[in-house]
C-alpha cells in the first residue's frame, strides 16, 4: 500500500518525468533556462526528501501508537526474555560423547558446565534465579485400579494448572529411565535426567503424582532457601530423625532440588541404596534395625534419605527440612479443613471488593498478594486457616488402587474427588464457573459479576 506522503512525493516528481529538454542547439538564454530548471529541480528533490524525512521523524505517541497496533494483529506474543529459536553453533556440555544422562554415571563440573551453557545462551540468564521446572511421573501401563488412570489425569491438570499460573515448566515421565530402579525410586534417574535437560533452570522440584496443589496462589518461597544456600528443600522435623528415629521423619514424595554439582553428587548417594546397587538388600537391613517404625524390610529412597541425614547431621546445612507451611501436607488432617477454609475466604472476599474483581488468569499472582494481608492471623501450618499448599494422598495409591488398610477405599477415592474440586474452583473461577458441590465432579454454575458477594453462596 502506498502511504499518503509517498503519493505526495510521487505527484511532486512527475514534472521531472514529463519536463521537455530541447534537443536543438539553444542560446545563451536557453542555456540559462535550462540551468534554472536544473536548480529548482535539484531543489524540489531535496524538499521532497525533507518533507519525507520529517513526516517520518520519531513521535513518542505516534510510535507507541503504531506498536500497539501492530501488537495488536499478533495473536500470540513471545517472551522477549527468552529466545527459543537460537542454539549457538559453539559446543557445549551436550556435545560431549561421554556425557550420560543414566543415574549410574557422575556428572562432574556440572556448576561450570551450566555457567557456560547460560553465558551461550544470554536470554536465558535473567530470570534463571527463579526458574523452576516441575517434574512429575506415573508407571508406564494401565491402572489397575478403575479410576485410577481417571484420577492421574486429574491430579496432573491440577500440576498443569498451577504450573501455567505461576509460569512455570513440567515434565511428566511415564517410563522407567532404569530398569532396576523401580516403585519411589524412580523419581531419581528422572530428576537427574531433568536437570541436563533444563541447564536454565535452578530447581527442579519433584511432586508425586498422588500430590495435589491446594493452594493456587501460594508460589515457592525460594529467597526463603537462598538465604543458606539450601540445595535440598523437604517436609520434615528433625526431632523426629535425631529423637525419635523415625521412617516418617518427612516425606520424600515431594521435594525442591538446586540444578547443581552438590544436587548430583548427593543423588549419586542417594541413588547407591536403590535397587541398581548390589547392597540393595543390605541397605535394606540397615534401615530397618535404625528406624524401628519401617514397616517392610525392603531399601526406599524416604528412608535413605533420613537415614543420611541421621548418620551425618552437617548435611542440614544444605537440606532444609521445612515444617512451617504444607510444602506437603497429609490428607487425613487436611480434608476436614475446606469446608472451614472456604467460608473463611468467601467472608474475605465480601469484605474486600478488589478480591472479587474479576481478572485475567495471567495476573493471578497480583490477587495472591492483595490476599496476603487478610491472611496474616491465619497462620501457615497445621490447624491453619489458610488453604494447604499442596494436599498429599499419601498411602491412598490411586493407580493400584492397593490403599493402606487404615483406610477404607471409597475414603480416599471421595477424599481426592473433594480436594481435586476444592483446587479446580480457584482455576474455574478465572473462567467464570466453580463447582457448587466439591464431591460433584459434573456440575458447575456460572459465577454472579460480583462473586461471592451476590448470590446465595
Amino acid at each position: 500500500m502506498v502511504t499518503p506522503e509517498l503519493s505526495q512525493s510521487k505527484s511532486q516528481f512527475s514534472p521531472m518525468a514529463k519536463s521537455s529538454v530541447r534537443t536543438k542547439p539553444s542560446s545563451c538564454f536557453s542555456d540559462g533556462f535550462l540551468y534554472l530548471g536544473a536548480a529548482l529541480m535539484a531543489f524540489l528533490l531535496v524538499w521532497s526528501l525533507w518533507s519525507y524525512a520529517l513526516s517520518h521523524s520519531f513521535d513518542p505517541k505516534t510510535s507507541a501508537k503504531s506498536a500497539a497496533d501492530a501488537q495488536a494483529h499478533q495473536c500470540v506474543q513471545e517472551n522477549p526474555q527468552v529466545n527459543l529459536h537460537y542454539d549457538p553453533p559453539e559446543e557445549t556440555f551436550y556435545d560431549d560423547q561421554e556425557l550420560s544422562y543414566s543415574v549410574e554415571k557422575p556428572i562432574k563440573n556440572w556448576d561450570e558446565k551450566r555457567k557456560e551453557w547460560l553465558k551461550r545462551h544470554p536470554s536465558f540468564a535473567p530470570g534463571a534465579r527463579d526458574r523452576v521446572v516441575l517434574v512429575t511421573g506415573s508407571q508406564p501401563k494401565p491402572c489397575k485400579n478403575a479410576v485410577g488412570d481417571h484420577l492421574l489425569l486429574r491430579f496432573f491438570k491440577n500440576k498443569v494448572d498451577y504450573c501455567r499460573i505461576h509460569g512455570y515448566d513440567i515434565f511428566y515421565n511415564n517410563v522407567l529411565l532404569h530398569p532396576k530402579m523401580n516403585s519411589y525410586w524412580a523419581k531419581l534417574p528422572v530428576v537427574k535426567a531433568a536437570m541436563l535437560a533444563h541447564p536454565e533452570a535452578e530447581w527442579i522440584w519433584w511432586v508425586d503424582s498422588d500430590a495435589m496443589f491446594t493452594d493456587m496462589e501460594f508460589k515457592l518461597p525460594l529467597r526463603r532457601y537462598d538465604y543458606k544456600k539450601h540445595n535440598l528443600i523437604v517436609h520434615g522435623w528433625e526431632k523426629l530423625i535425631y529423637k525419635k528415629k523415625s521412617w516418617t521423619a518427612l516425606n520424600a514424595g515431594v521435594f525442591l532440588i538446586r540444578n547443581c554439582q552438590w544436587s548430583m553428587d548427593f543423588m549419586e548417594r542417594w541413588s547407591s541404596m536403590g535397587p541398581m546397587s548390589s547392597e540393595y538388600e543390605k541397605w535394606g537391613e540397615i534401615q530397618r534395625s535404625v528406624f524401628k517404625d519401617k514397616l517392610f524390610p525392603g531399601s526406599d529412597d524416604q528412608s535413605g534419605l533420613i537415614y543420611l541425614l541421621y548418620k551425618e547431621k552437617s548435611l542440614t546445612e544444605k537440606i532444609y527440612l521445612e515444617g512451617e507451611y504444607y510444602f506437603e501436607g497429609y490428607w487425613v488432617d487436611i480434608l476436614p479443613t475446606y469446608d472451614n477454609i472456604t467460608e473463611k475466604y468467601t467472608e474475605i472476599e465480601k469484605a474486600d471488593g478488589k478480591l472479587r474483581r474479576r481478572h485475567a488468569e495471567k495476573v493471578s499472582e497480583q490477587y495472591g498478594a492483595f490476599r496476603e494481608p487478610h491472611l496474616r492471623e491465619a497462620g501457615i501450618g497445621k490447624d491453619s486457616w489458610r488453604r494447604p499448599f499442596i494436599t498429599h494422598f499419601t498411602g491412598c495409591q490411586p493407580c493400584s488402587g492397593d490403599h493402606n488398610p487404615m483406610y477404607v477405599g471409597e475414603t480416599c477415592w471421595n477424599g481426592m474427588v473433594k480436594a481435586l474440586n476444592f483446587a479446580d474452583n480457584q482455576v474455574l473461577r478465572k473462567y467464570g464457573f466453580v463447582h457448587p458441590d466439591l464431591l460433584d465432579s459434573n456440575t458447575v454454575t456460572e459465577t454472579s459479576f460480583d462473586y461471592p458477594d451476590d448470590g446465595p453462596w
